[in-house]
């Protein structure tokens, strides 16, 4: 069973950065592709990077490229999330997640989630 638990979420202030952590219950590569995914309240989840199975390329968002990094570290089982210059709309609740196959980073193709963790943006 693969699980993944977020952290490092927190309240920021605009222009700060945060690292978000996921740690994944087993090997992933090979297996599975990680993605970042956000929601806030009323909107539908937006994928934001996300690695591609087929290749290993990192796919970043339009909203969070040149500001947002993605990286794994293989040994440990975790895909990481540094945000860097982070603005009031980066406000939602984070999430990791996890798929065998599919496109990336379109949600309905992650099998497995994370629980989320809140970044808060603050002015």
């Amino acid at each position: 069973e693969v699980q993944l638990v977020e952290s490092g979420g927190g309240l920021v202030q605009v222009g700060g950065s945060l690292t978000l952590s996921c740690a994944v219950s087993r090997t992933i590569f090979g297996d599975h592709a990680v993605g970042w995914f956000r929601q806030v309240p009323g909107k539908e989840r937006e994928g934001i990077s996300c690695i591609s199975s087929s290749d290993g390329t990192i796919y970043y968002a339009d909203s969070v490229k040149g500001r947002f990094t993605f990286t794994t570290d293989n040994v440990k089982n975790m895909v990481y999330l540094q945000m860097n210059s982070l603005k009031s709309e980066d406000t939602a609740v984070y999430y990791c997640a996890a798929k065998e196959r599919g496109p990336v980073c379109v949600s309905a193709w992650y099998d497995y989630w994370g629980q989320g963790t809140q970044v808060t943006v603050s002015s």
